[in-house]
């Protein structure tokens, strides 16, 4: 599956549109990460497991896209954004999405 921010592939023709693939995810904090990032907001520095949260979250979000995209029967999905939002405290979704499509 080709995977683009783009809205065109170089050397690719788009012959079809086949709808918006999306997939997210939902996740929560733990009071383990919590308190690891009360600590570093004593002393500074990168909050490292909401980093490892949001990185794992991100992928899941975009494989989930992409197993969208293949039901819809896409080669190559287009346009692809990333949107988070929260869904209640200590808890965001993380959304990707994309123009699926057919290749020439």
């Amino acid at each position: 599956m080709i995977t683009t921010t783009t809205e065109t592939i170089p050397n690719k023709e788009i012959s079809e549109l086949l709808g918006i693939a999306r997939g997210s995810t939902v996740r929560a904090k733990s009071v383990a990460s919590d308190f690891m990032a009360g600590l570093k907001n004593i002393v500074g520095g990168e909050l490292d497991e909401y980093t490892k949260l949001q990185g794992q979250s991100r992928e899941q979000a975009l494989q989930r896209m992409i197993k969208d995209g293949e039901r819809l029967g896409a080669d190559a999905i287009v346009n692809i954004r990333l949107t988070t939002s929260t869904i209640t405290q200590g808890a965001s979704e993380i959304l990707a999405y994309g123009t699926a499509v057919k290749l020439k």
